[in-house]
């Protein structure tokens, strides 16, 4: 150790001063934070004049603008497809530094802290409950090499570049790595959707944002619990010891937690509209009985108690994991906005060139490495790993961490707890920007953009969905069936079609329902709100253009009014097509039959052949999947193939060439 000292000495003297010297500025009066100060006052002056008055005495102006934020945030993201951490900071920062509307330590007082922990231990709470274990058995092993080897090259690398480049103690340092791990899915999805990178790209970004989730924030949990413990001027075997009782304290009450709790929902000992309330306070109880019983142990607690229960069999979790992601969904966009308003944007440029050479070590040393070393012998490409080397983005489980670990080690009087907030939110920043900028051109220049999607997306596995699937299927196009009724996902799976188990607009199937090769939705369940959210929630992610439903059917539109605003819509087939109709067809025996057009034999001959047919879909000799809509029927030419619902009674048609 002692002779890396005087390397570590010149490369922090490179990086304070290098660019300080190639500007030509003195060091003599620190020109960062005059800078800082110039720049915020300047920007400042306007929106304190008129924005303190306003919010001075005003809580619930302030707490409600935070929702409010919070919500506008979370809609700007979901309109440009960018991660919404990006908005959260910005929407932090106006009414925090710049604006001088929220500074939360005197606006929460002494409920800060209480305050982010609770929220933070429900954020590791909802993660634990979406960590399956026999989903990381059966990841590829590029996925799992990321996980385990991946993981602690990412620590290690990063741990090092914070001790000698930003001056951190070698404490922090290792705790600054073990936060930098966590890429999380709330910042890989959205990207993932803009790039668009080949399926097995996607695949393996995916289930490590997904996966690693949970993994890095137990880490990182477990890293704190060893500085905590390691603080003051303990020796080894005591500081060994008192890490030890931390660990071995919070895995007792988050496996009892677990395990008891998942008896009493197991066992229906509450009623289910008590599930949700009742598993929130729970999480309370149990990382607050932790701290009680050893300092430190409560975020371990909740976060062991969440993989517990969910890797129990038999347990209800589908309402607490809809009402934990909506939770979480909140808690995390105010907590950010939160967080975002105590940084102070002079901390942020006090930290100079170190920071950046940080940056670089994780972009371009760290993650290459992690990837070369966890995709070796697999089928992956050379293009595709290297733009695997490229997207690893930081996300708001890193951040909520951060906050909570420097309010814990500021207490404990730690002197550089101030720097950890501040150096993690700049990780956030620059990786979520510099990544969202170049990903898109990056996989366009290596070739791994994924073609135009030709997959359907077909809402309800219900006898109709299936149908669709099946004629769509024989003819080489991919679908999957998404339900949220488990045995028409069954019967769709011994048909050979692929499903999807869950409601297609939650925050679940944000994260996992893979739209890889998917460019068209048809929404064909029976209940008529379920496929116009379902049209409007994928209409950002296909285009209003390649979004259908079924008709709604008689009884559901009363007005002449809201009949008039869904025929705008792009309803399905038929304007009498509703799902009583489709369903009772094939219930008599109908079928979903394709049919070759020719000069000979025309659509008005097929027609005449089939009085009752039902034109449902066509492809054209492109090879074009085209949807008959009720307000446009398809004009349909020799070559195309037509997709239609005939009557039980009326034989094959199969056109001559």
């Amino acid at each position: 150790m002692a002779n890396l000292l005087p390397i570590r000495s010149k490369l922090r003297y490179f990086a304070r001063h290098a660019g300080n010297r190639a500007a030509g500025i003195q060091t003599i009066a620190s020109p960062h934070r005059l800078a800082g100060n110039a720049v915020k006052r300047m920007v400042c002056r306007t929106c304190k004049r008129y924005g303190e008055d306003a919010m001075s005495g005003q809580p619930s102006v302030l707490l409600v603008g935070i929702g409010v934020l919070s919500v506008l945030s979370q809609w700007l993201a979901w309109q440009v497809r960018l991660p919404a951490i990006l908005f959260l900071l910005a929407a932090g920062l106006l009414i925090g530094p710049t604006a001088g509307w929220l500074v939360p330590d005197e606006f929460f007082g002494p409920l800060l802290f209480p305050l982010i922990s609770l929220a933070v231990a429900v954020i590791l709470f909802e993660g634990g409950l979406t960590l399956r274990l026999e989903e990381i058995r059966g990841l590829e092993a590029p996925v799992r090499r990321l996980l385990t080897v991946g993981v602690l090259i990412t620590w290690c690398i990063s741990a090092v570049a914070a001790w000698l480049f930003v001056s951190l103690s070698w404490d922090l340092a290792v705790l600054f790595g073990a936060i930098t791990v966590v890429t999380g899915p709330t910042v890989i999805l959205p990207m993932l959707r803009t790039i668009r990178p080949s399926a097995r790209v996607a695949s393996v970004l995916r289930w490590e944002g997904i996966v690693i989730d949970p993994i890095g924030a137990l880490l990182a949990v477990l890293v704190f619990d060893f500085v905590a413990s390691s603080g003051g001027a303990q020796a080894l075997p005591e500081t060994l010891l008192s890490f030890a009782l931390i660990v071995v304290i919070g895995l007792l009450f988050g496996v009892v937690a677990g395990y008891l709790w998942g008896l009493i929902l197991r066992n229906y000992w509450l009623a289910d509209y008590l599930h949700n309330i009742a598993t929130l306070v729970a999480v309370f109880v149990v990382a607050t009985l932790a701290n009680q019983a050893r300092a430190e142990s409560g975020l371990l607690a909740v976060t062991v108690m969440g993989i517990w229960l969910g890797n129990m069999r038999g347990i209800p979790l589908e309402g607490i994991l809809n009402f934990k992601e909506s939770l979480s969904l909140l808690l995390i966009s105010g907590l950010f906005i939160i967080l975002a308003a105590r940084i102070e944007p002079e901390r942020l440029l006090e930290l100079g060139w170190g920071a950046l050479l940080l940056l670089l070590s994780l972009q371009l040393i760290a993650r290459p490495l992690t990837v070369t070393l966890a995709t070796l012998g697999s089928p992956l490409t050379w293009r595709e790993r290297v733009l695997l080397s490229w997207i690893a983005p930081r996300g708001i489980v890193a951040a909520a961490v951060s906050a909570v670990f420097a309010m814990h080690l500021a207490e404990a009087g730690h002197p550089q707890a101030s720097l950890l907030v501040p150096l993690t939110f700049f990780v956030i920043l620059a990786t979520v920007v510099l990544q969202s900028a170049t990903a898109r051109a990056l996989a366009c220049v290596l070739g791994v953009v994924e073609p135009p999607p030709r997959g359907v997306l077909i809402v309800g596995a219900n006898p109709i969905g299936r149908a669709l699937g099946e004629a769509l299927q024989a003819l080489d196009f991919p679908v999957l069936l998404v339900d949220t009724n488990w045995d028409n996902l069954q019967v769709a799976r011994m048909q050979g079609l692929p499903v999807y188990y869950g409601n297609p607009t939650s925050e679940h199937a944000e994260r996992h329902l893979s739209l890889a090769g998917l460019g068209q939705m048809l929404a064909v369940s029976p209940r008529s709100d379920l496929n116009r959210l379902a049209s409007l929630h994928f209409a950002k992610e296909f285009g209003r253009n390649a979004v259908f439903q079924l008709p709604p059917g008689e009884g559901v539109l009363c007005s002449a009014e809201v009949r008039h605003h869904h025929s705008q819509d792009n309803l399905l087939f038929d304007p009498e097509a509703t799902y009583a109709k489709l369903a009772s067809r094939l219930g008599r025996g109908g079928k979903i039959r394709a049919t070759q057009l020719s000069k000979q034999f025309g659509w008005e001959e097929y027609r005449r052949a089939h009085a009752e047919l039902i034109l449902l879909l066509a492809v054209d000799p492109g090879g074009r999947l085209h949807v008959n809509q009720a307000a446009k029927a398809l004009a349909l030419q020799a070559g195309w193939t037509a997709l239609s619902l005939v009557a039980a009674d009326e034989r094959v048609t199969k056109a001559k060439a």
